[in-house]
């Protein structure tokens, strides 16, 4: 039995999020003070977590709120990972906000790895979005190395360490070359804000995933950045196989921003 002060504080921090035949439970709004380049800029954190059994679905009511608090510690949701969302100003009702959606990374958003661009991305929506005054960021925990997982983005590190690129070393291990799937983020979004928005994403398949669930985004906004001899070869792949937009000057982009 969940004490009646616990259940008090949760109760209006949880919100069960339907979707055809699945289902998500969102908890925030959590006050999360970010250090930005020195600076502190407040976030509101958001997680969500698929509700895979059938008796977390029947949510939206304080008995459900109560089941899933009780349930927690045996779910070990540790042994996987959930997503969340950073959010910030009215981002409700702002006219226009700017959102990413943003692939976890362990190597580069972690470890502030060299061989992608994804630290460098990460950092710099961020600060793009409390520039622009509203947004989100949307990190998402199971679209690491495209979708294949950690592990196996290990062993696609290798293949490319012997000459495969991106696209090949993760089709050579039988996986396609991008299986992410934006669907639970975007039903997220859907319950956040229902105006406009604008993506940060050099990415036109993002795009594509908002439009196709009916969301209005009609504005992109690039992000190009941090070319290193570690990962042009990976930033160059991006456009020439796997479809993204080239940055402003095409291929001349590249050209005298190669650091080591």
């Amino acid at each position: 039995m969940i004490k009646p002060d616990i259940l008090s504080i949760l109760k209006n921090k949880i919100q069960w999020i339907q979707a055809d035949d699945a289902a998500n439970i969102l908890v925030g709004p959590i006050t999360l003070p970010v250090n930005l380049d020195g600076e502190t800029v407040t976030f509101q954190w958001y997680s969500w977590l698929k509700a895979d059994d059938e008796d977390l679905r029947d949510g939206d009511s304080p008995e459900a709120t109560e089941r899933l608090i009780s349930r927690l510690s045996s779910l070990k949701l540790a042994d996987a990972q959930q997503s969340s969302v950073l959010v910030y100003g009215d981002f409700a009702e702002s006219p226009d906000a700017l959102i990413r959606m943003h692939s976890i990374c362990h190597t580069g958003d972690i470890f502030g790895s060299k061989r992608c661009d994804c630290g460098f991305q990460l950092r710099t929506s961020m600060k793009m979005i409390a520039q622009h005054g509203s947004g989100a960021l949307f990190y998402l925990a199971n679209h690491e190395g495209r979708g294949i997982g950690l592990f196996s983005k290990a062993m696609a590190y290798l293949l490319q360490e012997a000459g495969y690129d991106t696209v090949e070393a993760n089709l050579e291990l039988g996986f396609a070359d991008d299986s992410r799937d934006y669907k639970d983020a975007i039903s997220v979004l859907k319950q956040l804000r229902s105006k406009p928005v604008t993506l940060i994403t050099n990415n036109p398949k993002k795009l594509e995933a908002l439009r196709a669930a009916g969301m209005n985004t009609g504005k992109r906004v690039p992000l190009w950045g941090d070319v290193s001899v570690f990962n042009e070869k990976y930033l160059r792949t991006k456009v020439s196989r796997s479809g993204h937009l080239e940055a402003a000057g095409g291929s001349d982009f590249f050209e005298g921003r190669v650091a080591k």
